[in-house]
């Protein structure tokens, strides 16, 4: 399939989701497919790296709320331009604060996708274990730096109130949920591109064999600092939009484990080597966790989590994805 082809289909299915939750007149099926389309952004992020190269990181909730912190900065920035600024400066930059959210998801992007140049740079000559550790240390130093930053709220948090409703969308998380809805286009979209691309043959080659793939000249260092990169920054960018969901930005709740432990499992329960396994991951995981939400208690989410990455781990080892490659082989076989 062409990639425009691919494209087109994404908005349709998207703008298909969009009528069919309008239908429904209850927002809670935009909060809910808010946070499946969140999971699915984050799983696909994750696999750029974890999967297509084989980096296990333990640091996506770093990223992810470096994004929800920038919009932070920036709303709070916005609400104080007085205090901050003299009176001319805060009467030009009056013209552009509040910044518009796809703004400030392009900033959170950014923002994510430096750090994590930098610290891929210092990081990515670590390997197995020891870069997984690292990513997870960055995830820490990070939650302090934040818990002890006043201006964003430092350990009480921050508050961000959005508008109640906004121009065409009407209510405002018919909004977050469009823009959550392109930011899954804008992943899966990258995800498929560098998978059939010269970039996504080396990656391959580094997940495969690295020593081998250096002796042949591949710049694996540079591919690697690539794909942290593009992981860092759609993390950074799933997040941007946190704080305007939910209203209240803690680091508890940004740094939570949850994004951690779901960007991991959900393509590994999918599968990893291809885009298709981290969106099967995280629709499926995404909605059984919606469910348990309103039927038990969200306290179980990391629970059913559990259980189904050691199910798919002694089953299916790669992925659903992976078993239904295999399936009729195994039956022509037997």
């Amino acid at each position: 399939m062409r990639t425009p082809i691919f494209f087109l289909i994404q908005i349709a299915a998207g703008l298909v989701l969009y009528l069919l939750f309008i239908t429904f007149g209850n927002d809670y099926w935009f909060y809910a497919g808010y946070t499946v389309l969140q999971y699915v952004v984050l799983a696909t992020a994750w696999n750029i790296l974890g999967g297509y190269c084989g980096y296990v990181n333990f640091g996506s909730a770093g990223f992810f709320a470096l994004g929800a912190y920038s919009s932070v900065f920036f709303y709070t920035m916005g609400q104080g331009l007085e205090d901050l600024f003299s009176e001319r400066t805060a009467g030009l930059l009056a013209y552009i604060f509040p910044i518009p959210v796809p703004i400030l998801i392009l900033l959170g992007g950014a923002v994510a996708g430096l750090v994590g140049l930098g610290t891929g740079y210092l990081t990515l000559r670590l390997r197995g274990v020891f870069f997984a550790i690292a990513t997870l240390a960055l995830a820490v130093v990070l939650e302090t730096l934040v818990v002890n930053w006043d201006f964003v709220g430092g350990s009480r948090g921050a508050y961000v109130i959005p508008p109640a409703n906004i121009p065409v969308f009407g209510a405002y998380i018919h909004y977050l949920f469009a823009l959550m809805v392109v930011m899954v286009i804008v992943a899966l979209t990258t995800a498929r591109l560098i998978e059939r691309s010269r970039l996504g043959y080396g990656f391959a080659t580094i997940r495969d064999d690295e020593l081998a793939a250096e002796a042949c000249g591949v710049p694996t260092l540079k591919l690697k600092l690539t794909a942290t990169v593009l992981s860092g920054a759609l993390m950074g960018m799933a997040g941007s939009t946190f704080p305007f969901f939910i209203g209240y930005v803690e680091p508890g709740s940004a740094f939570s484990l949850s994004y951690a432990v779901n960007s991991i499992a959900m393509p590994m329960i999918g599968g990893t080597t291809s885009w298709v396994g981290p969106l099967v991951g995280a629709l499926l995981l995404g909605t059984l966790q919606q469910l348990a939400t309103v039927t038990i208690s969200s306290a179980v989410n990391l629970l059913i989590v559990g259980l189904l990455l050691v199910g798919f781990v002694v089953i299916a080892p790669k992925g659903i994805v992976g078993w239904f490659e295999n399936w009729p082989w195994r039956r022509a076989k037997s």
